[in-house]
């Protein structure tokens, strides 16, 4: 039996879950245009090291039940987002182990979605798995991206000096001098 060739861009997940198959490769992380979009300023995405993956596809059979197509996907990389107490660029390792089961319509997923821990999608003729890791991965990132503790000391409030302010005329005043009484 002749092997087939299977491209992430363009995935056939039912043929690759049929064959037992795996599939793996790294990509720059430049490479995924929305995970680079996060990246710090100081540290574009493109000094980051190689996002590494790997997809494996399997078809289960459970007792009484109809055959199911599912896939592994893990992930792993480096990225550097920007901290929101100190503002400079921390570096968060990022580690994706995700088992999704596909069904064959976009309601049956949703349904099952529902009620299952598992992820349910519904299988499209090809996948573009390049842009399911890219989802996974900034899923993955964190809401507040900070270092444990920051490589400056933060300013304080009380070091902060407060601006002179200048004395502005009140703007009522010139009423409060019309309204007082002539003599």
């Amino acid at each position: 039996m002749k092997s087939r060739a299977f491209v992430p861009e363009k995935l056939d997940v039912a043929a690759l879950a049929h064959d037992d198959a795996n599939l793996a490769g790294e990509w720059p992380a430049a490479s995924l245009p929305r995970l680079a979009d996060s990246a710090a300023p100081e540290a574009p995405a493109s000094g980051w090291p190689a996002l590494r993956w790997s997809l494996h596809g399997e078809i289960r059979k459970p007792k009484a039940a109809a055959a199911q197509t599912w896939l592994h996907l893990t992930a792993s990389g480096q990225v550097a987002l920007t901290c929101q107490r100190c503002l400079k660029p921390v570096h968060e390792d990022i580690d994706i182990d995700r088992w999704i089961r596909f069904v064959d319509t976009e309601a049956e997923a949703a349904a099952l979605d529902v009620d299952s821990d598992d992820d349910v999608l519904a299988l499209p003729r090809h996948l573009d798995a390049r842009e399911l890791i890219e989802d996974e991965l900034l899923l993955a990132l964190p809401l507040v991206p900070r270092h444990e503790a920051c490589p400056e000391p933060l300013a304080h409030v009380d070091d902060l000096e407060e601006p002179e302010l200048e004395e502005r005329p009140n703007p009522f005043a010139a009423l409060a001098a019309l309204k007082q009484p002539k003599n």
